[in-house]
């Protein structure tokens, strides 16, 4: 009898620790260098920038992110990570040199935009965009 509970308290603990696990990894943090952090955004946050961001999102971010940046796109629900709430102070808060550095740089299952979007001005409309996400 005492061999059955250490095993089935074994087992509980294993499945509590894979989802901890996986909970710690989606939550893990995201450095983004000083000199990238500083980058001021080129390109001015007007109607025709962010209506040109909007387009690209629909075509390269809203099926991971959400029409809206809720983190609820139709393949949300097959990553290994968040997508993340666009709307949420932890991303408005960022600034326009963070943002653009995760967008071309990537991580995990966010994909680099260097190569997708080589045009800088384009990713930079981009993070305009995400501002307007509020």
């Amino acid at each position: 009898m005492k061999t059955n509970g250490i095993i089935a308290m074994l087992i509980t603990g294993f499945i509590v620790a894979s989802f901890t696990l996986k909970t710690v990894d989606q939550k893990k943090p995201w450095p983004v260098p000083a000199a990238a952090k500083a980058q001021k955004n080129p390109v001015a946050s007007n109607a025709e920038s962010i209506k040109e961001g909007k387009s690209l999102w629909n075509t390269h971010c809203k099926s991971c992110h959400g029409a809206k940046g809720l983190g609820d796109g139709t393949k949300a629900s097959t990553l290994k990570t968040d997508p993340g709430d666009f709307t949420k102070p932890d991303v408005q808060n960022q600034t326009d040199g963070e943002l653009f550095y995760r967008i071309s740089e990537g991580r995990d299952d966010m994909p680099s935009f260097k190569k997708k979007l080589p045009d800088n001005e384009d990713r930079w409309n981009l993070v305009n965009f995400i501002k307007t996400l509020k």
